[in-house]
């Protein structure tokens, strides 16, 4: 098969469409023939050589993908070749056929396309791919969704998408914005890509016993903390890692997901936000637009 190959670990162009070895896959796995998969700010950490793959895992990038399953594990019992499902994948998914654990895969949702529903598995400024997603998923919930973005255009896709405050980060002061969206309070959750450059304002923009979700460190990894600050409104910092959990983990948050989340994609209340497909080949030219932060929604690889 084709795959995508890191030929070391640099700029965009050490990515290099090249024949490999098909994957072979375990009891518990599947085998799937990609459709097509989504780029996420891993991938570009990974091909810089700052986010190495799981021990086992694939060493091409592509962290969730959509396809067809071409054969099964003996002990695989949920699926059947031929299905169309999409899958998380702790990589892989820049390549022609990726072998994945049997509880890491999802049926695509009622609805969605083969080809788009490659932009759901993994869901991680309100205009990336994570934040189209969660402003739909937050309204689903009945929240008030606040979101910041760098330009009038992405601002207004978020608006259509149901955000109820769109604050422009280059023009705006956005804790002093959402203060006086709050009354003064804060609000009680934000999900953070950033890191660094926007710790002490996520923290002072919390309401009491708000929580910080930490997802990225696209602003750097390294702060300073002053702890008085968390104990005055009694905060909650969390982080969270996807790649580096136990397939036992992936596989109970995928449950989770189909419960939770299919749902919503299936009435129509949740859809994908896709900015562009590219052929694999191009996957360099898919890295700079993601780098330049120009896109809005998914960016998509096929085969």
């Amino acid at each position: 098969m084709k795959a995508i190959v890191i030929t070391q670990p640099g700029s965009p162009e050490v990515l290099q469409l090249q024949e490999v070895e098909d994957p072979q896959i375990k009891d518990d796995e599947v085998l799937i023939k990609v459709e097509a998969t989504a780029l996420n700010r891993a991938d570009t950490l990974q091909r810089k050589g700052s986010y190495p793959p799981p021990k086992g895992a694939s060493p091409y990038p592509g962290l969730e993908c959509s396809g067809t399953i071409l054969s099964v594990g003996k002990n695989v019992s949920r699926w059947k070749v031929g299905d169309q499902v999409c899958a998380l994948l702790g990589g892989g998914g820049y390549a022609e056929k990726v072998a994945v654990p049997a509880g890491q895969v999802l049926p695509v949702p009622s609805g969605v396309s083969l080809k788009d529903a490659a932009a759901f598995p993994e869901v991680h400024g309100g205009s990336s791919g994570i934040g189209t997603f969660a402003i739909q998923m937050g309204k689903c919930q009945g929240v008030r969704v606040f979101v910041t973005a760098g330009s009038e255009e992405k601002l207004a896709v978020c608006k259509d998408l149901g955000a109820d405050v769109c604050i422009n980060y280059k023009t705006e002061d956005f804790v002093a914005r959402v203060k006086e969206e709050t009354g003064g309070k804060g609000v009680d959750v934000i999900l953070d890509c950033m890191g660094a450059s926007y710790f002490q304002r996520n923290l002072d923009s919390l309401n009491i016993d708000g929580r910080l979700f930490i997802i990225g460190t696209q602003g750097g990894a390294k702060t300073e903390l002053n702890i008085t600050s968390l104990f005055a409104k009694r905060l909650t910092v969390q982080a969270a890692g996807l790649r580096s959990r136990s397939t036992e983990n992936k596989t109970l948050i995928v449950s989770e997901v189909e419960k939770n989340v299919w749902p919503a994609i299936a009435v129509g209340k949740v859809k994908p936000v896709i900015y562009k497909y590219l052929p694999l080949c191009e996957a360099a030219e898919a890295h700079q637009l993601m780098e330049s932060s120009q896109h809005i929604g998914k960016i998509m690889l096929v085969p």
